[in-house]
């Protein structure tokens, strides 16, 4: 199990810095300080290692999310805000703690961008996603699920943005350091759902 681990955080590294296609199966086996046998003996081939990776994380994930958004029905404010803080703050607070969650923030990003792993997300990501679509509509009377399932896929691409990519806040903003990043990317997704709604307003 140990060996399967440091083969797994290797992959998860090499996929991370390197993308699927410009990453070898020798480049993970040197990173794990192991053989190219014992890549394969626990990982198989390069797609399926891929795969183990993205799912080794995901069930962690969609349990902190759905754990969140049960937490958030007895809060206060704005209903629509407290399901986009349970669905984007714990992924930001774990890739923003744990150079390993940051890794597989990117792979997350290669998942979403790349159509040859859309079945991998809908297995991985999918279930838990449409318990917020559905939380969504029911902060929202009278929106389409084509709406709210858009504004939650762009909610995505927000947070993993963020999480990928915060250095070009200070480059774009004369070296200034983000302010409270997470608040703005859930006031931001927030507003975009709202906006999703045909006819309303985003929120002020």
């Amino acid at each position: 199990m140990a060996t399967r681990a440091r083969v797994l955080d290797a992959a998860e590294r090499v996929f991370a810095q390197s993308g699927f296609d410009g990453a070898t199966v020798r480049d993970i086996a040197d990173a794990a300080g192991e053989p190219v046998g014992t890549v394969h003996h626990h990982g198989g081939g390069k797609a399926r290692l891929f795969a183990q990776v993205v799912a080794r994380r995901a069930g962690v994930l969609s349990q902190a999310r759905l754990a969140a958004l049960d937490a958030s029905r007895t809060g206060r404010g704005d209903p629509l805000t407290r399901v986009v803080s349970a669905f984007v703050a714990p992924f930001f607070d774990l890739a923003t703690n744990d150079p390993g969650w940051a890794n597989y923030a990117r792979l997350v990003a290669q998942v979403s961008a790349d159509a040859r792993w859309r079945d991998l997300a809908a297995e991985q990501f999918d279930p838990a996603a449409r318990v917020f679509v559905d939380e969504i509509l029911r902060c929202c009377p009278g929106m389409c699920r084509r709406d709210a399932a858009q504004g939650l896929v762009m909610s995505v691409a927000a947070l993993l943005a963020l999480l990928t990519s915060q250095p070009r806040v200070a480059d774009l903003g004369d070296g200034a350091a983000p302010v409270d990043p997470l608040k703005s990317l859930i006031a931001f997704c927030a507003a975009g759902l709202a906006a999703c709604h045909t006819g309303q307003q985003p929120v002020a």
